[in-house]
């Protein structure tokens, strides 16, 4: 895939760079778009605008991604749907690999990379 620098990729980063999620919301069908694209993956309009995602999440499904110690541990890779409507996915961090189920609630945060991760709700 090409990346454009002024493109929507680019457009994500940078709002991640600033410590934003947001999300595309068209507004031609009014229905959020992950990932970030030029045309509406639901309706093809070209009227996508930025807007904040609320955070919040649940697990749909997960696997864990073992890893020796010294590379950093088990870790959890998971596909959210998020409450917007669209999928995502990502690492749940935070909290044992083992503690997190399908159905969970999750809320995203922003790490130093910067991405996009997601944290159990209660977890600290």
């Amino acid at each position: 895939m090409t990346d454009f620098p002024n493109g929507p990729d680019a457009q994500f980063r940078q709002f991640l760079a600033e410590g934003r999620f947001m999300l595309q919301l068209c507004g031609a069908c009014g229905r959020h778009v992950f990932a970030p694209r030029v045309l509406c993956k639901h309706c093809g309009s070209d009227r996508l605008d930025w807007v904040a995602a609320s955070g919040r999440a649940t697990v749909h499904a997960a696997t864990v991604v073992r890893q020796k110690p010294e590379k950093g541990g088990d870790y959890l890779y998971a596909l959210m749907d998020l409450a917007e409507g669209v999928r995502m996915i990502s690492t749940v961090v935070g909290t044992p690999p083992d503690a997190v189920r399908i159905g969970d609630r999750l809320r995203a945060e922003i790490d130093d990379t910067p991405r996009v991760v997601f944290r159990k709700e209660g977890a600290a």
